[in-house]
């Protein structure tokens, strides 16, 4: 796995699993999935709707919160300076 290391000097993969248009039935599934074969770092967004069930994928893996990396992505109308 290759790394990019972050202004923090934290590390973080390079590669993640995404989850657009993973069905809200598989979602957890597929994270849980994704974590159990080493994938660290998950790609959402608030377009995809599916945030809670990222986050019941990444409570129930067993892997510390700190260890994973979680990007998502915020839709256009809600990015302001306030």
């Amino acid at each position: 796995m290759e790394y990019v290391t972050l202004n923090n000097g934290v590390k973080m993969p390079i590669l993640g699993y995404g989850v657009y248009q993973v069905t809200k039935e598989e979602c957890e599934r597929c994270v849980l999935d994704a974590l159990k074969v080493g994938y660290r770092a998950i790609d959402t967004a608030q377009s995809y709707f599916n945030e809670r069930d990222v986050g019941e994928g990444i409570r129930t893996c067993g892997i510390p919160r700190e260890d994973l990396f979680v990007v998502y992505k915020v839709a256009a109308e809600h990015k302001t300076y306030e």
